[in-house]
């Protein structure tokens, strides 16, 4: 006679009782996967009508008490309201720095250069890009973590490219006798292509003045069969501390008054004309876009829109 197919109940009860002690030898066979901590990839690329337009994340930290940073003019139950609201510790902020890549079809575009060469080669190399292959270097503003990758002990990280910046903000800075300027930007002079608000970079890439973070500090228009993407450099730092709020003080702002005053020109531009933007110090991957939300802003990041284009 063909034995039944069938379990009892009192088998399958004893079955399922020995699998803890059969998974547990298995375990004890292989090491554990170690803890690795936080992680994210390092570029992130979309297009732009024939652009490809690639953020590089070339570094990121946290950096603690950010009201000594951001929200200098508001109180402290104000700002800890605020905070709440938007799910943000107040202890410590998450500081992203992050250069970009235009690839035109004809040149290889880099907005920033980071705090250092290494952080952000290291961003191009996992897009597939080598600093050779750089045709411009565009510098915002002056600010270290902008020109710190521009050179290494002297050697310029980008050994095939121009230099495009804003007169205004270079002058500015020669003016000042800064030590991080004279040793990052004032060799390149020679090489460098000033410009001011309406310059052109390359074609589809436009200097709009975006002045108060620094002296002359510059956005840029990207656009590409009918599609438009604003560089937003640091006009707006954090997302909720700065663009949501921003008439809110920051303490990198140069002019405080006129970096408010920008915030709220470019942000009401970009609400108003759903223009997407990157910023360099918003949340990685970077890209967003600005909603209103009464009489201030809010930040609406990027998911897969941009992907679609």
């Amino acid at each position: 006679m063909t034995k039944s197919p069938y379990i009892s109940r009192r088998h399958a009860l004893m079955g399922a009782a020995s699998l803890p002690l059969a998974a547990a030898t298995a375990t004890a066979t292989r090491a554990a996967a170690p803890i690795a901590g936080p992680s994210t990839a390092p570029f992130q690329r979309v297009k732009l009508g024939e652009f490809d337009v690639t953020t590089l994340l070339a570094g990121t930290r946290s950096v603690p008490g950010p009201q000594n940073i951001f929200g200098l003019n508001v109180d402290k139950e104000t700002f800890d309201d605020v905070s709440a609201a938007a799910h943000l510790p107040t202890d410590a902020a998450q500081f992203f720095f992050t250069p970009t890549v235009v690839n035109t079809g004809s040149e290889l575009i880099l907005f920033d250069t980071g705090l250092s060469g290494a952080g952000t080669t290291a961003a191009l190399a996992a897009a597939g890009y080598t600093p050779d292959q750089i045709d411009v270097v565009v510098i915002t503003h002056m600010h270290g973590d902008h020109i710190g990758g521009l050179s290494t002990e002297g050697t310029p990280t980008f050994p095939n490219a121009r230099y495009v910046t804003g007169s205004k903000e270079y002058d500015a800075w020669a003016a000042m006798g800064n030590e991080g300027f004279d040793a990052k930007m004032k060799p390149l002079a020679e090489q460098t292509t000033m410009i001011g608000d309406g310059g052109s970079v390359a074609s589809g890439v436009t200097a709009m003045a975006a002045f108060g973070h620094t002296p002359g500090h510059m956005a840029y228009m990207l656009e590409s069969n009918g599609k438009q993407l604003v560089l937003g450099a640091d006009f707006a730092n954090h997302y909720v501390w700065s663009l949501a709020n921003p008439d809110w003080e920051v303490k990198f702002d140069m002019d405080k008054s006129a970096a408010a005053a920008t915030r709220r020109k470019l942000l009401g531009m970009l609400a108003a004309d759903k223009v997407p933007f990157v910023g360099y110090h918003m949340p990685w991957p970077a890209f967003g876009f600005v909603d209103t939300a009464g009489d201030n802003f809010a930040y609406v990041p990027h998911s897969y829109q941009l992907l679609l284009s």
